[in-house]
């Protein structure tokens, strides 16, 4: 988001954890590129100190514990950063008069999931029955606290973002299936795939980037808005194939070792049907998915391929992307649920 801000030219400050070591940021070697802190967004204090020095006029809220896994070893830590770090964010953003957008992101999982495949608009109910989904639902009331302060009191104009399984270079959190892939390739230990079957919305990051700046621009530009789902275009994708696609790349040095779980193990851990419908999106921001599934996971195994087999610069590989996006961000829009065409290779 910062290069894509800058490569748009946008003037970025940045606050969040300390850099851990192999993720983008640290790869790319970022440090210094921008005025930045690293905090917890639980430290009011600094947070508030932070911002009264910088005056954003938009920010853009990721800060968060991520992982579903993670959330069951750690659940009062992922109530605690997802909605109280959410909490304090909104406090000092009402208190710094310059701050006149707030974007949070939340995530697809904030919906009620009743496992029959239908793809959520942004009015759907919401419900979260693992801890970091019931943390993200959390998060969205506390939007809806502020949106409702900002309606009757005055104060920036807070929104909601939704988006699927975000993928793209870089990315080494645990447990998820692309950086196990880096990973495994990148220490020579076996991949071991759980639920080959199971789909899920894969979506390239640039895509939803895009979409909350388009967020922050129509908002800027005077509209409201409460909440909005930026989902994939393209034909749905299992494991399965994401891990062929893996192997097409990096060949026999990727070992596969597929193990399939117990309904009672994996099915109760994560969900197992997601899918978005953006056609809110696309008819009030004018925004629509560029990169569809297997281009973005091919895309994001092509990054890794060419870090990890061809020693090539990180930092140059993400603004060459970026700088291959921009260029269809001038092309027509299609029309409302006849998005799914391969318009990025």
């Amino acid at each position: 988001m910062t290069l894509l801000l800058q490569q748009l030219g946008v003037s970025v400050i940045g606050y969040s954890l300390q850099p851990e070591k192999d993720s983008l940021y640290d790869r790319a070697k970022l440090k210094g590129h921008i005025p930045e802190e690293f905090a917890d967004i639980r430290h009011y204090k600094k947070l508030k100190k932070f911002i009264e020095k910088h005056k954003p006029s938009v920010i853009f809220h990721m800060a968060a514990q991520p992982l579903v896994i993670e959330s069951y070893k750690k659940p009062l830590e992922t109530f605690d950063v997802n909605v109280l770090g959410t909490a304090n964010l909104l406090d000092i953003a009402f208190a710094v008069q310059e701050v006149e957008i707030v974007v949070v992101v939340t995530t697809d999982k904030v919906y009620r999931n009743d496992e029959l495949g239908e793809a959520f608009i942004e009015n759907h109910p919401l419900e979260g029955k693992d801890p970091y989904s019931a943390s993200k639902v959390g998060t969205e009331a506390a939007v809806k606290a502020w949106q409702q302060i900002s309606k009757i009191s005055g104060g920036p104009k807070v929104v909601s973002v939704r988006a699927g399984n975000v993928i793209g270079g870089g990315d080494f959190a645990k447990n998820r299936l692309i950086p196990d892939i880096a990973r495994s390739y990148l220490t020579g230990a076996p991949l071991l795939i759980r639920n080959p079957k199971s789909i899920r919305p894969w979506q390239h990051v640039l895509d939803p980037l895009m979409g909350y700046i388009k967020t922050a621009e129509f908002l800027l530009n005077g509209h409201d808005l409460k909440s909005v789902n930026f989902g994939p275009s393209g034909k749905e994708l299992s494991v399965q194939q994401v891990v062929e696609i893996a192997q097409n790349h990096f060949g026999k040095s990727l070992k596969v070792v597929i193990k399939e779980q117990e309904e009672s193990d994996s099915k109760k851990i994560e969900s197992n049907l997601l899918s978005l419908n953006s056609n809110f999106a696309l008819e009030t921001l004018g925004w629509q998915p560029y990169i569809n599934k297997i281009s973005a996971v091919s895309l994001t195994l092509n990054w890794w391929h060419e870090v990890l087999v061809n020693n090539a610069n990180p930092y140059e590989l993400v603004r060459k992307q970026i700088q291959e996006y921009e260029k269809f961000l001038m092309q027509p829009l299609t029309s409302p649920r006849k998005n799914d065409v391969e318009t990025y290779k």
